[in-house]
């Protein structure tokens, strides 16, 4: 019965994150592939950046690039600070990655920023992935 509950959270959970701000992420999505199709693997996380900012821009997609966002503890705000490599529509952090595979940390990394941010959805973009770029998006729940 347990893992029956386990699984039913699972695909909750999972609904939510296919649901939450779909339209927009679709826009973000378009971005990264366009960017990946154009330059491939193989860069800095830096060059991907820069590309995406170029990419985001001509979508019409509003955005700010390294973006120092506010984290708070017990509800009060905490002076420590994340900046995002991307935060799209003032909802959805963008983090970059450039390696060969995605690990735990990373997604624990971006779980973590949504926790003291606020903020309900990020994308773990993976420009280092072949043969095409990767998006794990990851929800807030809490």
């Amino acid at each position: 019965m347990f893992r029956g509950v386990l699984a039913y959270f699972a695909s909750k959970k999972q609904l939510m994150a296919d649901l939450l701000y779909e339209k927009e992420c679709y826009c973000i999505q378009g971005a990264i592939y366009a960017v990946y199709r154009e330059i491939g693997s193989g860069f800095l996380e830096a060059v991907y950046q820069e590309c995406l900012a170029r990419e985001l821009h001509s979508a019409s997609v509003p955005f700010a690039a390294q973006k120092e966002l506010r984290l708070y503890y017990k509800g009060e705000l905490i002076e420590q600070t994340y900046r995002a490599d991307f935060v799209c529509y003032d909802t959805i952090i963008l983090e970059l990655k450039a390696v060969q595979d995605i690990a735990p940390i990373h997604k624990a990394q971006v779980l973590n920023y949504l926790k003291m941010s606020r903020l309900k959805l990020g994308l773990l973009v993976n420009f280092g992935h072949y043969p095409k770029a990767t998006v794990d998006r990851i929800v807030n729940s809490r």
